[in-house]
């Protein structure tokens, strides 16, 4: 992602979700693909529907495992929903009463939280820490689902390259007071895989309301927001079996 790690520090205003999305399509270009799949989680989902409903035509299908979606009926949001999709529910609002004060501080102040994480790596290791800790599938031990060997080498990116502030930014671009970004609607062939622990989720019934194109859904056995890190394997496999079904 522009702006984090090896892909950064980025050093001017103006890197959006839409601004990354061009970019990795720029990318694509130099490197010689004219049409080519993608997968994203986290950030990386915005960009990857965003790259697709600018550029339909290269990017074929796409593949998500964070997929939000608004309930179809905004009314009744409820309706039809089974006591499955009622706990999914009620973890994305216990996620959003509970683990969403960062969003709000990168999203108005980035600049001043980045003063303090750009100077103490202990304050940077329980900035990031904390998100392993509250969004992973580890039941409130941290240590079973990732080494802190691992954990050290994302902490230790951020702080070699000092791309936290300009990680933080993105908020600030894309989801601050009045800038927060809509992506183009999605045309091309959808596949998600729902991890269970994954904290932004939609019932699927809401998810195939809002994306007619959605053609692939895989309840994951475990793993939660940090797939690629958690499962790698069970991610690896979804993301394949959905693109041995589609055509370049």
């Amino acid at each position: 992602m522009p702006g984090y790690g090896f892909s950064g520090p980025t050093t001017e205003r103006g890197w959006t979700i839409i601004r990354a999305a061009s970019a990795f399509l720029e990318l694509m270009t130099r490197l010689g693909y004219e049409r080519f799949f993608a997968q994203g989680g986290d950030w990386g989902s915005a960009v990857t529907t965003t790259a697709a409903g600018l550029s339909p035509e290269r990017v074929r299908a796409i593949h998500l495992n964070l997929l939000p979606a608004p309930p179809p009926d905004r009314n009744d949001p409820t309706a039809g929903l089974d006591e499955a999709d009622l706990a999914i529910l009620a973890r994305v609002k216990h996620f959003a009463d509970h683990e969403t004060g960062y969003q709000k501080i990168q999203g108005t102040k980035p600049q001043t939280l980045a003063y303090g994480l750009v100077d103490s790596p202990a304050g940077l290791a329980g900035w990031i820490v904390e998100k392993f800790h509250g969004w992973s599938d580890c039941n409130g031990t941290i240590e079973s689902r990732f080494s802190h060997d691992r954990l050290l080498d994302n902490i230790s990116i951020y702080w070699l390259t000092g791309t936290i502030n300009s990680s933080t930014r993105l908020y600030y671009e894309s989801i601050g007071p009045g800038r927060r970004h809509t992506p183009p609607p999605i045309t091309v062939p959808l596949g998600h895989a729902a991890f269970p622990a994954e904290m932004v989720r939609a019932p699927r019934s809401w998810c195939e309301a809002a994306f007619p194109t959605l053609c692939h859904w895989t309840d994951m056995a475990r793993g939660g927001h940090f797939a690629a890190m958690e499962e790698p394997e069970l991610l690896v496999d979804d993301v394949r079996a959905f693109f041995r079904t589609q055509r370049l």
